[in-house]
């Protein structure tokens, strides 16, 4: 529920800053500020970061859920209508539970399955009212692979959990996919394009803390303890709660859409998340990474 009220408040508040900062320059601040955060928490709690033979998974993780998943997001954004955007980033639970059958080896019923799809198309209900306008094939396909990036790192980090300390991956992946962005941002919009306000300084700390720092433990925290793709199917939420607040306090109209996506995203999770029974189930071997959880 915490992880849903981060994420989902995050998305309006953000807005807020991106009307006064270029995107790439934005996420970067603000991936930046997630980091700090994370390594103050990591040098108290975090023990040993363990970065001798852990330069791959450490590389990887800030590669696949930072620069590629915060950053093609971002050029998505821009590109598309928030609604069309919102249902190609929000593939990542369906390409979550694929990869996790294909990598880790955890079943993937018919049912379980079903539900993934009752989720997502609970999103494009949802996000029916912004999928308007002419649609930029670049802004497709910035939005796909940014949704792919975000599932390969959920999958890649449950792989890779016992190897690097979570605080740790968290802080010093933020950190420099925050400078690899922020230079991005450098070399292709302009830093006099950003307008230094009250509102600006309070969207970047809001979003870098609370929807980067305390949002991605909490995330990996839940990965880690459970099978990816029932985690993931959660994220569905994210998007509803989120229109929810920018009709409160944004005055942004709240539809009838709404409801019905809502209505679809909860089936789809329970039918992700419902007991195992005889449904058949396809399963791939477990790898020698996978653990499976109880």
């Amino acid at each position: 529920m915490l992880l849903v009220l981060f994420w989902a408040s995050t998305f309006p508040v953000a807005k807020v800053g991106l009307e006064q900062s270029p995107p790439i320059l934005f996420a970067g601040l603000r991936s930046l500020i997630g980091g700090l955060s994370m390594l103050a928490v990591a040098l108290v709690w975090g023990g040993r970061p363990g970065l001798r033979g852990n330069f791959v998974p450490y590389a990887s993780l800030s590669m696949l859920n930072v620069v590629l998943f915060i950053g093609l997001q971002s050029f998505a954004i821009t590109l598309l209508p928030s609604g069309t955007a919102a249902v190609l980033i929000y593939l990542q639970p369906i390409l979550t539970g694929l990869l996790a059958w294909l990598v880790l080896g955890e079943s993937l019923s018919w049912i379980k399955f079903a539900g993934l799809l009752l989720g997502f198309s609970g999103i494009v209900v949802v996000s029916a009212g912004g999928i308007s306008g002419e649609i930029a094939p670049q802004g497709v396909a910035f939005a796909f692979f940014s949704a792919l990036a975000w599932a390969l790192g959920t999958v890649y980090f449950k792989r890779v959990q016992d190897r690097v300390p979570m605080l740790w991956a968290l802080a010093l992946s933020f950190l420099s996919g925050g400078l690899i962005l922020s230079s991005l941002g450098l070399v292709a919009e302009s830093p006099e394009d950003i307008s230094v306000s009250g509102s600006l300084i309070l969207s970047l700390l809001y979003s870098g803390i609370v929807g980067i720092a305390l949002a991605w433990m909490l995330w990996l925290g839940l990965v880690r303890a459970g099978e990816a793709s029932r985690v993931s199917a959660y994220v569905f939420f994210v998007p509803l709660v989120s229109v929810a607040i920018g009709a409160i306090f944004l005055g942004e109209r709240l539809s009838v859409f709404l409801i019905a996506g809502g209505v679809l995203v909860v089936s789809g999770i329970y039918l992700v998340n419902r007991a195992p029974g005889n449904e058949k189930t396809t399963s791939r071997p477990e790898s020698p990474g996978s653990r499976r959880v109880l």
